[in-house]
């Protein structure tokens, strides 16, 4: 599914030079290197501030914890998601509340939104899944009225853009990852939270350092959410390669869609008119789901499932007394989702054979008149 070894290839020197000026610093803690990726990010993704944290879901973590959401609190968001967003609203001891996913961006559906609401409730969580922002004209129209902050979960959405505006700028906070699997990837563990809010800037820098506000003074209990600064210098030797792979990305999806219309029984992911995905993941849904990622496999050719289990399903989430049906379109989507190869270092003629693999087994597998051909 990646090809970490190629893109390293790309930046190894920036990056090198980058290692050498951390160690001739012996700054490994609060570098420079970090106060700088900070301001790259925001000029970058128009933000203004960008505090760098120790990993994507320490962001969100900090970004709860600065929204002051705590104990008999709630919290919406979606059950298809990586466990990480509905796992720091537990940890600060609210409640996720669970709402069902659109059925073709499989993100938030804000229509479903209001009647999860209650006098508890505190935030929303909407996730940018695969790289695509979710609604947030709605969302942020629903949050407003109700007195709730929107966080958003950008982990996979880094360059992503809803109505030319990009992912993390959207709500009270956007909250990103740099596990090196993310479009933008460290050596390692890393993340940001990005707001246009001064307070709650000023709450995340100090959370992120035991909630000190001089050294040894201590305005609140917060913890040690800090990026290091090796993290950091790679990070911004990378990020100028960033829109360039994203537009890659997306030249992959395109030759994808236009491939995938041989095989219709594939629905290929569709991007709302407003939004510009980064493609973290291409995924498409098929009913032979399983039977077609084995055909994959026997080809050498790598795909995921992103997420075969919905996280009301999941028993640490038992205590919320979800049960199998709650949440249809999430639970249909679990069963049928499959992520193709999307990485940049993919050649044309890379996502012709995945493309045509998939059509072969179509055609193996699934009489000519379900096709609709003769």
């Amino acid at each position: 599914m990646l090809d970490l070894k190629s893109e390293f290839s790309l930046f190894e020197d920036r990056v090198r030079t980058a290692i050498d000026e951390v160690l001739d610093s012996q700054h490994f803690i609060g570098g420079s290197h970090v106060g700088a990726l900070e301001q790259e990010f925001a000029k970058q993704f128009d933000v203004k501030h960008a505090i760098a944290i120790g990993s994507g879901t320490d962001a969100i973590l900090v970004a709860l914890m600065a929204c002051e959401i705590s104990t008999g609190d709630e919290v919406i968001t979606t059950p298809f998601t990586f466990f990480a967003t509905a796992g720091c609203v537990h940890r600060t001891g609210a409640k996720p509340v669970f709402v069902d996913i659109e059925p073709d961006t499989f993100n938030l559906d804000p229509a479903k939104i209001q009647a999860a609401i209650t006098s508890k409730t505190k935030a929303i969580i909407p996730v940018h899944l695969f790289g695509q922002c979710a609604n947030m004209d709605a969302i942020n129209d629903i949050a407003k009225s109700a007195g709730l902050r929107v966080i958003e979960d950008a982990a996979q959405a880094v360059g992503a853009t809803y109505k030319n505006r990009f992912a993390g700028a959207l709500g009270d906070a956007g909250c990103f990852s740099f596990y090196p699997t993310k479009n933008l990837g460290g050596f390692g563990e890393g993340g940001m939270v990005t707001t246009n809010d001064d307070a709650l800037a000023d709450r995340v820098r100090q959370l992120r350092n035991h909630g000190q506000t001089d050294q040894y003074h201590h305005q609140f209990i917060g913890g040690n959410f800090r990026l290091n600064t090796m993290q950091a210098a790679i990070l911004s030797a990378k990020l100028p390669q960033l829109e360039s792979f994203n537009t890659r990305r997306r030249a992959i999806a395109k030759l994808y869609d236009e491939l995938l219309t041989d095989a219709p029984s594939v629905q290929t992911p569709r991007i709302a008119e407003e939004c510009e995905s980064c493609y973290h993941q291409y995924s498409i849904l098929t009913d032979d789901r399983d039977n077609l990622r084995q055909h994959l496999t026997d080809a050498s050719i790598g795909s995921g499932i992103y997420y075969p289990i919905p996280l009301h399903l999941q028993p640490c989430f038992q205590y919320l007394d979800y049960s199998e049906g709650d949440f249809p379109v999430s639970e249909a989507t679990a069963k049928r989702i499959l992520s193709l190869p999307v990485h940049p270092m993919l050649d044309d003629a890379d996502v012709r054979r995945v493309a045509g693999c998939i059509v072969q087994h179509q055609s193996e597998t699934i009489p000519a008149e379900a096709t609709g051909r003769s």
